[in-house]
């Protein structure tokens, strides 16, 4: 199965912004609820930002203020909106899909194809 969104390299300076988009992923996704994860080498995934009906959008504290999560539901589609961008944020960006909202990796049931972010200082 071909997934829309990006992928892929990014790169920017640090201040700057960026938007990411992925296809929901997962037979299951509409309705679900949808979050990005950040992975760098060494290290497991680690929650970012997530969006559910119940619980609206929630966000890890290194990046409040600064990143936006949305969702398109008639396009099954997630998007992250980063601003103020710093080099701590650089990574692999993964969306994913799961029936709640949780931070934890090993409880998602669908991930999304990756987009690595590089930000500059």
């Amino acid at each position: 199965q071909v997934k829309r969104g990006d992928s892929g390299e990014k790169l920017v300076q640090a201040g700057g912004s960026l938007r990411l988009s992925c296809d929901a992923p997962g037979p299951l996704a509409r309705g679900y609820a949808l979050a990005w994860f950040r992975q760098v080498p060494g290290q497991e995934r680690k929650f970012v930002a997530g969006i559910s009906g119940r619980r609206g959008a929630v966000y890890a504290d290194a990046v409040k203020g600064r990143f936006t999560i949305s969702r398109d539901n008639d396009q099954n589609t997630v998007f992250l909106e980063m601003y103020s961008l710093k080099p701590e944020d650089s990574g692999v960006y993964y969306c994913s899909s799961n029936p709640v909202l949780t931070s934890t990796p090993h409880h998602i049931s669908d991930w999304g194809r990756g987009t690595r972010v590089t930000v500059s200082s």
